[in-house]
């Protein structure tokens, strides 16, 4: 190679990295505009939350920046003093902790024995879970609300539970089987032959090493029930209502109560968001060990 090759592979070399870098660049701006551009509607309920409603009605919630006394907590009082909603956001919690852990749990357990445990009939099973994945969850609206209202649960918050359990099972089961089967069959031997059961088994090995995906559908669960409004509205009642469907009853009796709205709409929000900001390492830990397995 002569020495004018090694001087234009080398200028090529350095074009090659400042492309690079100016595309990096160019691509890091814009994900940063389509990430404030998403988070604009987020701010902009968090400062109505703080405005009184009289600010709200004649002027548009960035006035803010030109008078903030404007600011106040009298929304949050008002929102503390509704026992509607207080009570709604306790039932919401009542719902989406039990659906999550038991969806969870049982989704493990079961994974753990599609994946490992050997019985009769278990890919056929298997395919009956994969089946019910595609089952829409308006086809049981009726069925079960029946269903529910002879055995005497309609209308209480373990009917709503029992709901989101039942349909969260099937991609819980799926998803962490397909994660168990792939842990080295000669770690589950070696541990059988230090003299572990399966119980032993799943709660020392499996588990530990099935973490990321666990927290990963732990996080899918929770958003998914702490946002629901339709099972909700059909399977709840005033008692037991969560805090989206007693938000959606506010906008139909009171349309301009937004002094409640505001902040019990970010408040509704913000919840998922502190827990997947929480769990947000093992949910990308989950994801990436699911895409290179």
């Amino acid at each position: 190679m002569t020495a004018l090759d090694s001087t234009v592979r080398a200028k090529r070399s350095f074009a090659a990295r400042v492309a690079s870098g100016a595309a990096g660049g160019v691509l890091r701006v814009f994900l940063i505009v389509v990430a404030v551009f998403w988070l604009v509607p987020t701010f902009g309920l968090l400062v109505s939350s703080f405005r009184d409603p009289t600010d709200i009605a004649t002027s548009g919630w960035w006035k803010v920046f030109t008078a903030p006394s404007q600011l106040t907590a009298k929304s949050y009082q008002s929102l503390l003093e509704k026992d509607a909603i207080t009570h709604a956001l306790f039932n919401t919690v009542w719902i989406t902790v039990p659906a999550t852990l038991l969806v969870v749990l049982l989704g493990a357990m079961a994974g753990y024995a599609f994946a490992w445990m050997d019985f009769k009939g278990r890919d056929w099973w298997f395919l009956v879970v994969v089946a019910l994945l595609v089952v829409p969850v308006q086809v049981a609206l009726i069925p079960l609300a029946d269903l529910f209202g002879k055995i005497g649960i309609f209308g209480d918050i373990i009917g709503v539970v029992l709901f989101h359990v039942g349909f969260g099972l099937p991609f819980a089961i799926f998803l962490l089987r397909n994660f168990f089967a792939e842990i080295p069959r000669e770690l589950l031997e070696a541990a059988r032959l230090d003299g572990a059961g399966e119980t032993r088994l799943f709660l020392t090995v499996v588990l530990p090493l099935g973490a990321p995906a666990i927290a990963s559908l732990g996080i899918f669960q929770f958003l998914w029930v702490w946002n629901d409004m339709l099972v909700a509205l059909v399977f709840s009642s005033s008692e037991s209502q969560p805090l989206t469907v007693a938000l959606q009853q506010q906008v139909r009796q009171f349309g301009n109560n937004i002094d409640v709205l505001a902040p019990g709409a970010f408040i509704s929000m913000v919840i998922p968001l502190v827990v997947f900001f929480a769990f947000q390492r093992q949910f990308v830990s989950g994801v990436m060990a699911g895409a290179v397995k």
